[in-house]
C-alpha cells in the first residue's frame, strides 16, 4: 500500500514539472508577425474605346423578276400576215422592230372610204362659203337697185302730182319698187340660212376627220412593234392564223432592268436605320422617289450559288413594301438592277434572268460610332479597367449589333478601356494589368469593308 502511494506521488510530480516547463516555453516564445499580401494583378486584353466609321447593313433574299413585262395583244381582228422570225420563247427582238402584222386590206378600204367622205365634207363646206359670198354680192346689188328704184318712184310721183304723166306710169314704178324689195328680202333670207348650213357642214367635216383619224389608228394597230429591247417569254401566233381583238399573241420582258423583292426581318431593318434615327422623310407619292434617294442607301445583288461567288451587281432601292408580313414579321424591299445583260462573263457573271435566287444587301450611309467587339458584351454589360487599374462592371445601351461588332448608344465614353478577353474570376475592384489590343477592331473593320467591296 505504501508503495502505491509512493508511485502516485512520483507521477504527480512529473506532471507538475511538465506543466511548469510548458508554461515557461510559452512565456519565452517569440510572437508570430501577420502581414497582408495582395493578389497579383491579372493580365487582361483591352481595347481603347473611340469613334470609328461604321456602316450598318442587312441581307435579304428574293427572286429576280423583270422590271417590265409586256403582254402583246391583238388590237384588231384579222389574219396574221407577218411574224418576226425571233418571235418564239427565248428569242430577242430589238426596240422598234415589227413583231407581228395583221392583214390590213379591210382597214385600208375603210380608211379610203372615210377619206373620201372627208373630202366630200370639205368640198360641201367650201361650196357653201362660195355661195354665201355670191349671195352677199347679189344682196348688195339688190339693195342698191332698191335705193335707185325708190328715188325714181319719188320723182315719178312728183311728176304725176303735177298731172304731167298718166297714173299707169306711177303704178308701174311702184310695182318695180315692190319687186326690188321682194328681191332684197329673198336674198337676205337666203343669206341668213348660211350660218346654220355652214355649222352643219362643219360638224360633218369634223365627224369625217375623226373617222379618218380613227381608221388611221385602227390601220396602225394592224402592226405590233416592240417598245423596248426585249426577250420573248412566250408566243402563240402563227402566220396565216386568224386572231380576234384582245387575243394575247406573245409575252416579252425588258432587258433594260430587273427587280428583286427581298423580305427583310423588322429587327434587321431597325438595325439598318439605327444610324439615321431622327432623320425626317416624306413618303407622299409625289416625293417618295426623292426621299428614298436622300436616305443614301446602297444596294448590291449577289447570286446565291457557291460555284459563282463573284457574281455581284450594283443596285438601287426602288421602293419599300406597302405592308408588313404579319406572319414572318418582314418588310419587302424592292431593288432595281439596270442593264442586267451587260458585262457577261461565261462561268463567272451570267445575266440576271427571271427566277434566279439572289441575296440583296443594303448598306446604310457611313457614320461615326462607338464600336466594340461583340464578345466584349456580357448580357448588356461591359468589363472596364478604370483609372485605378481595377475592374469595373458597367451596363451599356446597345444601339445595334452586326456581325462581330456592337455599336454602343450610351454607357461608354471615348478613351475608356474595355476588356475583350474572357475574365475568370470576375470580382469588381480586382487589380488588373491591361494589355492594349487594337487589332480586334481593325480586323472587324477590315472584314466589314471586304464584305462591302465584294
Amino acid at each position: 500500500m505504501k508503495k502505491i502511494f509512493k508511485n502516485l506521488a512520483a507521477f504527480l510530480v512529473m506532471i507538475a514539472i511538465g506543466v511548469a516547463v510548458f508554461m515557461m516555453m510559452q512565456k519565452n516564445k517569440t510572437p508570430v508577425e501577420h502581414t497582408d499580401e495582395q493578389l497579383p494583378a491579372k493580365p487582361v486584353e483591352v481595347l481603347t474605346v473611340k469613334r470609328e466609321p461604321f456602316r450598318a447593313h442587312v441581307t435579304g433574299y428574293g427572286n429576280v423578276e423583270p422590271a417590265i413585262v409586256l403582254r402583246g395583244k391583238a388590237e384588231v381582228s384579222g389574219k396574221v400576215s407577218y411574224v418576226h422570225p425571233e418571235l418564239e420563247a427565248g428569242g430577242s427582238i430589238p426596240k422598234g422592230a415589227v413583231v407581228l402584222k395583221i392583214d390590213p386590206e379591210d382597214y385600208e378600204v375603210s380608211l379610203k372610204q372615210t377619206q373620201a367622205d372627208l373630202a366630200s365634207s370639205k368640198s360641201q363646206l367650201d361650196q357653201l362659203k362660195q355661195e354665201e359670198q355670191s349671195t352677199r354680192r347679189s344682196l348688195a346689188l339688190a339693195q342698191q337697185n332698191l335705193r335707185l328704184g325708190e328715188k325714181e318712184l319719188e320723182r315719178t310721183r312728183g311728176i304725176w302730182e303735177k298731172r304731167l304723166i298718166a297714173r299707169s306710169t306711177l303704178d308701174a314704178e311702184e310695182q318695180k319698187v315692190i319687186q326690188l324689195k321682194q328681191s332684197v328680202s329673198d336674198l337676205q333670207g337666203q343669206l341668213n340660212t348660211y350660218a346654220s348650213r355652214k355649222s352643219s357642214a362643219s360638224a360633218q367635216l369634223t365627224r369625217s376627220s375623226q373617222q379618218v383619224k380613227g381608221q388611221t389608228t385602227t390601220l396602225g394597230r394592224t402592226e405590233i412593234t416592240m417598245p423596248f429591247d426585249a426577250r420573248i417569254s412566250s408566243a402563240s401566233a402563227e402566220k396565216g392564223e386568224f386572231v380576234s381583238t384582245g387575243t394575247t399573241v406573245f409575252e416579252a420582258t425588258s432587258i433594260d432592268g430587273v427587280e428583286i423583292s427581298a423580305e427583310i426581318p423588322l429587327p434587321h431593318m431597325r438595325t439598318l436605320f439605327a444610324a439615321m434615327r431622327g432623320q425626317n422623310i416624306d413618303i407622299s407619292p409625289s416625293n417618295l422617289k426623292s426621299s428614298l434617294a436622300s436616305l443614301g442607301l446602297e444596294a448590291k445583288v449577289r447570286l446565291v450559288d457557291e460555284n459563282i461567288p463573284k457574281a455581284i451587281w450594283e443596285a438601287r432601292v426602288a421602293r419599300f413594301g406597302e405592308s408588313v408580313d404579319p406572319t414572318k414579321r418582314t418588310l419587302g424591299v424592292v431593288v432595281a438592277v439596270d442593264k442586267p445583260y451587260e458585262n457577261i462573263v461565261l462561268g463567272e457573271r451570267p445575266p440576271l434572268l427571271k427566277g434566279m435566287f439572289v441575296s440583296v444587301e443594303l448598306f446604310a450611309p457611313e457614320s461615326q460610332a462607338l464600336v466594340i467587339p461583340r464578345k466584349a458584351l456580357h448580357q448588356g454589360r461591359v468589363y472596364l479597367v478604370n483609372q485605378q487599374q481595377q475592374l469595373e462592371i458597367r451596363e451599356v445601351k446597345i444601339l445595334t449589333q452586326q456581325g462581330n461588332q456592337a455599336v454602343i448608344a450610351a454607357g461608354l465614353e471615348e478613351g475608356e478601356k474595355v476588356i475583350v478577353n474572357d475574365l475568370i474570376p470576375v470580382i469588381p475592384g480586382m487589380l488588373l494589368a491591361p494589355i492594349e489590343n487594337g487589332k480586334l477592331l481593325v480586323k472587324a473593320e477590315q472584314s466589314s469593308k471586304e464584305q462591302e467591296a465584294e
